[in-house]
């Protein structure tokens, strides 16, 4: 394992250090790394960091999410209210909507299939939008508008709404069937994590009032304190719908709100810890990409991926109506909402493994997704933000 955590660290930083000086995200070089070193290439990493993976990666994105709650000030999110709530499940649902339309016709599977790929296709990936907002809000950029506040607000919460779909359309196809109660989880997982993340960011604030503590070791009890609130959704998911990423957004945002000088002092740490978390994430996501499945791919696949993105950012143009965004900006937030990464190396291979007819279809969909929709979103993001934004 400590092999493989060298060649990750050594030849992910050297792939995307190469990548940012061709003018491209250096994600990619990390992409590139996970599928070079992972078991769907050279095979040069440990089984045992395999099986850790998972996890690795979720803490990975709450490091990342914990800066998002740190730099997001509730304020301008209510400013933006309407479009903001729209962004969260619009956009996904249009995309679900034109997979299961386009795919029987192209792919050739059935409509529940369909909307299968539907859900695994539906998710916009946070590890890749997350980060470029937080940077577009401490730079500036679009803030004046809300613009990456709410991006960041509906990429983290399109999740939610996609998986619950996801776990329901599977039910129907292994007959356990689809339950209408089972859409409720959805609001009720927001509202509980909102809620959970806003009761522990309360009791962090009145722990760093009470003892004196170093930064560090606020750093370290923050995590501590989110990696539990994420433990509470696995370990109850059976019983209680239960938001654990939007929790941990929810404790940043809080810590802002009580302590914005803390949250400061705070952010400039996670920063720190993020360029170490980002090299894992996005290598492990490569890892998780399994190339020999886009042997089924073809032009059929790159039509529907991109006919069903279509789709998506005329949801997000619809969610934008009536704002004071101009034409620039509205392009700008559709483009950006359409990058696939974490959710599609997470659960693409679930359909297969499960013993879904047409898996491997859904499988070589989903890595195509991946490798077509990240290095297109994060380029566009990278390059367009001076000229479509204002500062």
């Amino acid at each position: 394992m400590i092999y493989s955590i060298a060649l990750i660290l050594i030849l992910g930083f050297l792939l995307s250090s190469l990548f940012t000086r061709l003018q491209l995200p250096g994600l990619l070089g990390l992409i590139l790394t996970g599928i070079v070193l992972g078991p769907y290439g050279m095979d040069l990493m440990a089984p045992e960091l395999l099986a850790i993976s998972a996890d690795i990666r979720k803490i990975a994105l709450i490091v990342i999410l914990v800066r998002a709650g740190l730099t997001m000030d509730l304020g301008d999110l209510k400013k933006i209210g309407r479009p903001a709530v729209l962004m969260t499940f619009l956009p996904a649902t249009f995309e679900i909507l034109a997979v299961i339309l386009l795919a029987p016709k192209l792919l050739g599977i059935s409509l529940l299939e369909a909307a299968i790929l539907g859900t695994v296709l539906g998710a916009v990936s946070p590890a890749v939008v997350v980060p470029r907002m937080i940077m577009l809000i401490e730079s500036g950029y679009g803030k004046a508008k809300g613009i990456p506040q709410m991006i960041l607000a509906g990429a983290s919460v399109d999740d939610v709404y996609v998986i619950v779909l996801f776990t329901s359309f599977m039910g129907m196809y292994t007959g356990s069937g689809f339950q209408a109660i089972t859409l409720l989880s959805v609001p009720v997982s927001i509202a509980l994590g909102l809620l959970g993340g806003l009761l522990v960011g309360l009791g962090l604030v009145f722990l760093f009032k009470t003892f004196h503590i170093r930064d560090t070791m606020k750093v370290m009890l923050v995590l501590s304190a989110c990696f539990l609130l994420v433990t509470v959704e696995d370990s109850f998911a059976k019983f209680i719908p239960f938001s654990g990423l939007l929790g941990v957004m929810a404790v940043g945002a809080t810590l802002l709100k009580r302590r914005p000088e803390l949250a400061k002092h705070l952010n400039d740490k996670f920063s720190k810890i993020w360029s170490a978390a980002e090299i894992f994430l996005f290598v492990l996501v490569g890892s998780a990409v399994d190339i020999t499945a886009l042997g089924g791919a073809g032009f059929a696949a790159v039509a529907l991926i991109f006919g069903a993105l279509i789709f998506r950012m005329v949801a997000v143009f619809l969610a934008v109506s009536g704002t004071n965004l101009n034409t620039k900006e509205r392009i700008f937030s559709a483009m950006a909402y359409t990058p696939k990464a974490t959710v599609q190396a997470a659960i693409g291979s679930i359909p297969l493994a499960a013993g879904v007819e047409a898996g491997s279809v859904i499988l070589s969909v989903a890595v195509l997704a991946i490798i077509l929709t990240a290095p297109i979103g994060a380029t566009f993001i990278d390059r367009t933000y001076k000229t479509f934004l204002t500062k």
